[in-house]
């Protein structure tokens, strides 16, 4: 693996509150005036209202569960009876949330849901742990600035794929040999 690819997934120590305490200052809401932070969505979505990402920016929320993480990207539907379950959020870019204007635009938006969870899923399926963790951490790169993708905490990746961080961070500093 050549320095440059090494560099970019050095990350500095985070604090493993990350789950309880969000790093989001500000969600833009569909008429653009309200704003949210992080307690404030965490309380829509246990409080059964659906939102789903803005489809049309490259943003996206990891939600934590007790044992898991689930990534819900561009289109997909957060909150309703699903995420009663959800105890932290770390949003991904510039997060924007919508509310869905029809029955339709929400039933699609958890179909969307369905495909961001599938391809979790198939990243998953590896055996091999270190493997998984440099397969999202790819994934991660074709949809967000790799700015953006060193800035999410070990922790979540682990979460995301169920690996320990130490994984996380053994593959970031030094990458996966190709034989494994």
């Amino acid at each position: 693996m050549d320095s440059e690819k090494r560099r970019r997934y050095q990350t500095s120590m985070v604090s493993n509150c990350y789950a309880k305490n969000s790093v989001i200052n500000q969600i833009i809401m569909p008429d653009g005036t309200e704003q949210y932070n992080g307690s404030d969505i965490l309380k829509l979505i246990h409080g059964g209202k659906v939102l789903m990402v803005n489809s049309r920016k490259r943003n996206g929320l990891i939600l934590f569960k007790e044992y898991h993480a689930e990534f819900a990207g561009p289109g997909a539907a957060i909150g309703g009876d699903y995420d009663s379950d959800c105890q932290g959020i770390l949003p991904i870019g510039n997060l924007s949330l919508l509310s869905p204007e029809s029955h339709e635009d929400r039933q699609k938006a958890y179909l969307i849901r369905r495909q961001w969870i599938r391809l979790i899923k198939q990243i998953t399926e590896s055996p091999v742990a270190k493997q998984r963790v440099q397969k999202i951490l790819d994934q991660f790169e074709v949809f967000f600035p790799a700015e953006i993708v060193a800035d999410i905490p070990n922790e979540a990746f682990a979460m995301l794929v169920g690996v320990l961080p130490q994984t996380v961070t053994i593959v970031r500093l030094l990458g996966i040999d190709t034989d494994n």
